[in-house]
């Protein structure tokens, strides 16, 4: 039997690894900065190795750390899919579960089905982390993604679509009022755009059903979604947000939509994860409760409770 202090040593290890510094695996650890450091000490001794590298601002593995480090991880992992299949004989998701979502719309629309998910199921424990870069789930351990965009075609990876990210051009109904409401896209040339600094346009649906670059004269160029829909409730001008950003300031009454319908479809949203024959019960409930928080509608869509 593996004594308890001896696998203590081996999870402080791998968070210290994982996070760089005793402080970070502490705090995922529940344990001090301290305890950490003193049961990686203990670990080294007992192994009769340096597993880490220590300088003043972070921690990386020595080779034997690296050695140790792949074996622990698998061994945990083992470890808890077999809590996981326990669990899922008792129908209860247990385990944790380690999650990656895009910034804005994974904090203000993913985030609240996880939450009510891991208050339903105590058993459950979730890492979330926010990016929007392309990640390796494998290299980055990472279970699962939500992502914008076209999933690809790896072939190690399982997809389940979450809906689209349509868009919305809008205003505040102060600067509509004052400047007019556009009724076709020739209008637009005579309003204040609110562009991206990425990109000097927008590409909307003409009259004939076509799609048409329009450049319209910028007073503002921002770098962020977000920034448009800032400027636009402030009444700088006509913006091409997201409509999941903009649906409660609409639902508000502090932006209106302008010429609906004119914005092509939008990109995929999906829920990503790696492809395996058995998917784990703890991942199966996260998967399950992304769908039904985004299908058949998205929550933005929804009328309120």
């Amino acid at each position: 039997m593996i004594p308890n202090d001896h696998l203590a040593g081996v999870q402080a290890f791998v968070q210290a690894v994982e996070a760089g510094s005793f402080t970070l695996a502490g705090e995922r650890l529940g344990l001090t900065r301290s305890a950490v450091g003193k049961a990686v000490a203990r670990l080294e001794r007992r192994l009769g190795a340096r597993l880490l590298h220590r300088t003043t601002r972070s921690l990386a593995a020595t080779e034997e750390g690296r050695l140790l480090y792949d074996a622990a991880v698998a061994a945990l992992a083992g470890l808890e899919a077999a809590e996981a299949a326990l669990a899922a004989a008792g129908g209860e998701p247990h385990g944790r579960v380690r999650l990656d979502l895009p910034e804005l719309f994974g904090r203000r629309w993913v985030l609240p089905a996880l939450f009510d998910l891991a208050a339903r199921h105590p058993g459950l424990a979730l890492d979330i982390s926010f990016s929007n870069r392309v990640i390796d789930l494998a290299e980055d351990r990472v279970d699962l993604v939500v992502r914008i965009g076209e999933p690809g075609d790896s072939a190690s990876l399982a997809a389940r679509p979450l809906g689209r990210q349509e868009t919305v051009l809008c205003a505040a109904p102060a600067y509509l009022d004052r400047r007019g409401r556009p009724q076709d896209l020739e209008a637009l040339a005579r309003h204040d755009a609110i562009l991206d600094l990425r990109d000097g346009g927008w590409r909307l649906i003409g009259e004939d059903g076509r799609l048409r670059r329009i450049d319209p004269p910028a007073r503002l160029r921002l770098g962020g979604v977000d920034a448009a829909m800032q400027a636009a409730v402030a009444g700088c001008g006509v913006a091409l947000v997201p409509r999941w950003l903009a649906a409660e300031a609409i639902a508000a009454d502090r932006l209106e939509a302008v010429l609906p319908g004119r914005t092509p479809p939008g990109p995929p949203i999906h829920a990503l994860w790696p492809r395996a024959p058995h998917l784990p019960r703890r991942l199966r409930a996260v998967i399950d409760a992304l769908v039904e928080a985004f299908t058949p509608a998205p929550p933005w869509e929804r009328p309120p409770a």
